[in-house]
């Protein structure tokens, strides 16, 4: 039927079914409505400039202390591992866009930085006994291990100690240090997932589907991103909703789920290019003696199903309350638009540019 729809009401259909609002990023979605809207003629004035200024609102919130990662130069002193704290900082507003949760997209962009380098320490550059090292430094999460650790390992681990001792100090001052000592169990979980997979990937191992997903759930990183999260979002972030979020509930498993399988539906080919643990698609081939084709249709719709448990929770879930529940929907969300048909963390110079672009930088004009 597009064919026959007039302009723009063809090209919202379009852009419509291929990114579901409810699997889209509110950002995204308001500055791309905004100028919709606009085009009506029976759009309401004073409505669209007050939405005009609401966004650029939002947009002044963009953080302006980015010195720290300067000063680590990790671009220049890592050069095998992403630079990507912009990206980090769109990921995180994806995730929360209100104003009042400023601290938490401060910690969170902070931790997905410093995850991706880590990632890439792992995966890309680290020796089997080097990332030995760094993973029994990180276990006793003390200064002193720092003396056993190779120059490059150094200024990684030193960073991380930084970042949680920072989160640390702002927790304390609202009675909430016994957060940090979650988000730093989950480093910890995730940290011990990136050396099981470099072990795979030097033994030249593959293993069954079941055993590399046990791992894989956590190497997406979506437990440890979820759980940290939390952690500056005040009163509504209890005891109870960390036990709950540490338990691995259905939600939580979903979304890493919905993370690891479109990331390595979408990225495999190249990371197996540049020397990378197996990934699912692999996996389910050997398994099964199936291609690439039926591999990826298979996985996609384990993805699917995913997406059904996360609406299932949202909708019945009285475990933690709604505002929680929401970061981790938008946690798939992000990784929805990032990673739809490729992988544009990595490979960031052009959609995931663009999308910064119209959120961050490009003006809307008010009438």
């Amino acid at each position: 039927m597009v064919p026959n729809l007039s302009y723009p009401i063809a090209e919202h259909v379009v852009h419509a079914l291929n990114q579901p609002i409810h699997k889209g990023l509110t950002r995204l979605d308001a500055r791309r409505y905004i100028s919709f809207y606009e085009q009506d003629d029976s759009h309401n004035k004073d409505l669209l400039n007050f939405a005009k200024i609401g966004f650029q609102l939002i947009a002044k919130v963009a953080p302006k202390g980015a010195k720290w990662w300067k000063d680590l130069d990790f671009a220049k002193k890592l050069p095998f591992a992403r630079d990507r704290l912009v990206e980090s900082y769109f990921w995180v507003l994806g995730v929360y866009f209100e104003p009042q949760y400023w601290l938490a997209r401060r910690i969170l962009t902070k931790v997905i930085a410093m995850s991706s380098i880590i990632d890439d320490i792992y995966d890309v550059y680290g020796t089997l006994e080097e990332l030995a090292l760094f993973t029994d430094a990180i276990e006793r999460w003390e200064i002193s291990a720092l003396d056993k650790l190779p120059e490059y390992m150094k200024l990684c681990y030193q960073a991380l100690l930084d970042i949680y001792s920072m989160i640390d100090e702002e927790m304390a001052k609202q009675g909430g240090s016994y957060r940090v000592d979650y988000a730093k169990s989950e480093m910890k979980n995730l940290v011990r997932g990136y050396f099981e997979e470099a072990k795979w990937f030097h033994q030249g191992y593959v293993p069954r589907m079941e055993e590399y997903m046990q791992v894989a759930l956590l190497t997406s990183g979506y437990k440890m991103v979820t759980t940290t999260s939390f952690v500056g979002m005040g009163e509504l972030a209890t005891k109870e909703a960390f036990d709950w979020v540490s338990s691995f509930p259905l939600i939580v498993e979903a979304v890493s789920t919905i993370t690891r399988l479109t990331d390595d539906i979408v990225g495999h080919k190249f990371e197996q290019q540049r020397g990378h643990v197996v990934s699912a698609v692999e996996c389910y081939m050997k398994q099964h003696g199936a291609i690439e084709e039926e591999a990826i249709v298979e996985l996609y719709d384990q993805v699917t199903n995913a997406w059904k448990d996360m609406n299932a929770e949202c909708l019945y879930s009285t475990k933690v309350p709604m505002p929680l529940l929401v970061r981790v929907l938008n946690l798939a969300r992000v990784i929805n638009v990032l990673y739809k048909d490729e992988d544009s963390y990595t490979h960031s110079g052009t959609r995931t540019k663009n999308f910064i672009t119209s959120v961050l930088i490009d003006s809307v004009p008010i009438n």
